[in-house]
């Protein structure tokens, strides 16, 4: 008899202490990472550094042919690349959905390879997606914002290959040259009125590194 209960009281002992381990904690640093071009990427970047749920920003070149292209090339035109932000962002406080609403506001998507006096294929409006579900969502917020616009939206959809940073005097430009004549007369404006919608918050909410 005892050769029986033995077993019995130790398969009962490790099932007890397995239920007793405290349960594993729900992983909440889980980051995703957005990419879109609307135009001189000073603007773009200083738009959603200003959004709770951003944790970094990042200018830089995406789109094109040439690797490792540097600013000059890409001004040039024949790079294919478009300038454009990465955006790393907590999908707990953020969706990608919310992001692309922003996008719209942050822009015109119906000027063609144009942001105001901004001319040129590197500012034309473009999402790269990095999966299936962004792709599908990047279409549907298309559609519905097309309901805002009385000029069809020209933005581009395409899938996400490479990102290239851009120069480190290009990072946090706006808030670093808020005074120079570009920053003053074209983003701070439109900082202002996303902020008196309340789309965006008055200063960077990226957290401290």
């Amino acid at each position: 008899m005892k050769t029986i209960i033995l077993p019995i009281l130790a398969t009962v002992a490790l099932s007890f202490a397995a239920t007793a381990q405290p349960a594993k904690t729900m992983n909440t640093n889980i980051t995703e990472t957005a990419t879109f071009g609307g135009g001189c990427f000073w603007c773009v970047e200083a738009v959603y550094l200003r959004l709770p749920g951003v944790i970094s920003v990042t200018s830089g070149y995406a789109g094109g042919r040439t690797e490792n292209p540097t600013y000059e090339q890409v001004c040039g035109g024949d790079t294919g690349h478009a300038e454009v932000t990465q955006i790393v962002f907590d999908p707990a406080k953020l969706s990608y959905a919310q992001l692309l609403e922003v996008f719209w506001q942050a822009h015109d998507p119906t000027t063609l390879n144009q942001q105001g006096a901004d001319h040129g294929t590197q500012y034309r409006s473009i999402i790269l997606f990095h999966d299936e579900p962004q792709k599908i969502a990047a279409e549907k917020s298309k559609r519905e914002a097309q309901k805002d616009f009385f000029r069809p939206i020209v933005t581009e959809i395409v899938p996400f290959k490479k990102f290239y940073p851009a120069e480190k005097y290009h990072q946090g430009y706006y808030d670093a040259n808020s005074n120079q004549s570009y920053c003053r007369y074209v983003i701070a404006p439109k900082l202002e009125k996303l902020e008196h919608k309340k789309v965006i918050q008055p200063t960077p909410q990226t957290p401290k590194q």
